[in-house]
């Protein structure tokens, strides 16, 4: 059976929650699932809505790619000369370049006086102007980006030397088939959401990716299938980034290397096409926008048809199953996440479920 890892930005998926409008307990998947389901949260000591995580994870300053930082043009606000100065300073630090770059001094001089009475100053060597002259970029874009970088850096799940391995942690109770949700917590801002669900990701399909090679050439045990889950999909896959995120790797493999991945948005217009023509199973609700219909429906046969079928669906009472991974559209009236499915999740009435039920969990 495969393994999921779900990355829940707003904290909604693991622990119990009030329903506002009906006054009830809404069961978490940790409750109905019991220790099958780990939940993780960013940075050491933290909680989830005052309840105690499984485990927690923290990056290394070494995780960090500079194409991770790339990725981040937009929410870090950087310039246009950033990825110049990123490639000098992947040429000279490699790995270390993120640590080595943050103990760099911003604005730190030295002044000294010349043997006619001169007095001169320059940047001191620990500078990252002085950096920069011997690097040959422009000072004050290394300057700005060391400003901008600085955000990154001062996240309490940003260390230099984490207590334990965060993907090591999340691949061992994968493996062993459970299932991991990541919360984020108080780090819920889109900066957070992007910057840790691609450096994961990125690192989790790497471990796949030689799983599978060694399974292919040495024969040796396939990995198990993995579901990567992700919400607001459209900040990760949208024709802007789509090809440099590894959502976007993924989505093109097809599970190649046994990873699928489950994108849930609520404007999928914002995805690219040509990640939404890789998705073979859809569900949608009814759709009022021109743009989010046109989107659901990228590269499948029988547009207008499906448009209609669409159009026909009540709204929060059914969604549409489609694709070229499924045989033909279905609706599907949705199930109600209530007292009746908690105990058929938990089996308690699993003799009385009618066999033609599809059952949905949202």
């Amino acid at each position: 059976a495969a393994a999921a890892l779900v990355f829940d930005m707003h904290n909604e998926y693991a622990f119990d929650d009030l329903d506002s409008d009906q006054g009830t307990t809404v069961l978490g998947l940790r409750s109905l699932f019991g220790v099958k389901v780990q939940v993780a949260a960013l940075g050491a000591g933290a909680t989830v809505r005052g309840h105690t995580p499984d485990f927690t994870l923290e990056l290394a300053l070494r995780d960090f790619q500079t194409s991770d930082i790339s990725l981040l043009a937009e929410a870090l606000n950087l310039t246009d000369t950033a990825p110049v100065t990123l490639n000098a300073l992947d040429r000279e630090f490699g790995p270390d370049w993120f640590e080595k770059f943050m103990a760099l001094e911003p604005g730190a001089t030295e002044t000294y006086t010349t043997e006619s009475g001169k007095t001169v100053t320059e940047p001191a060597a620990n500078s990252v102007a002085a950096w920069s002259r011997a690097n040959n970029v422009h000072e004050k874009a290394a300057e700005a980006l060391h400003r901008k970088l600085k955000q990154i850096y001062d996240k309490p799940y940003v260390v230099a030397n984490p207590a334990g391995d965060a993907v090591s942690a999340i691949v061992d109770k994968l493996e062993n088939g459970r299932h991991v949700i990541l919360t984020f917590g108080e780090h819920d801002s889109d900066l957070d959401y992007l910057l840790v669900s691609n450096i994961l990701t990125r690192r989790i399909r790497q471990h796949w990716v030689q799983k599978t090679e060694k399974h292919k050439t040495h024969n040796d045990p396939a990995p198990r299938p993995l579901l990567i889950a992700i919400e607001e999909a459209h900040k990760l896959l949208n024709p802007r980034l789509s090809g440099q995120t590894a959502f976007g790797i993924i989505a093109r493999e097809l599970r190649k290397y046994f990873v699928t991945l489950l994108v849930v948005d609520q404007r999928p217009s914002g995805i690219d096409d040509e990640v939404m023509s890789q998705l073979g199973t859809r569900i949608t609700g009814w759709l009022g926008d021109e743009d989010d219909i046109r989107a659901v429906l990228t590269g499948l046969a029988g547009r207008d048809q499906l448009r209609g079928m669409l159009a026909r669906l009540q709204e929060k009472e059914e969604v549409l199953l489609l694709g070229w991974g499924v045989k033909m559209p279905i609706p599907v009236k949705s199930r109600r996440y209530d007292q009746q499915f908690y105990d058929e999740m938990r089996g308690s009435s699993a003799a009385n479920r009618p066999h033609r039920d599809i059952n949905m969990l949202r």
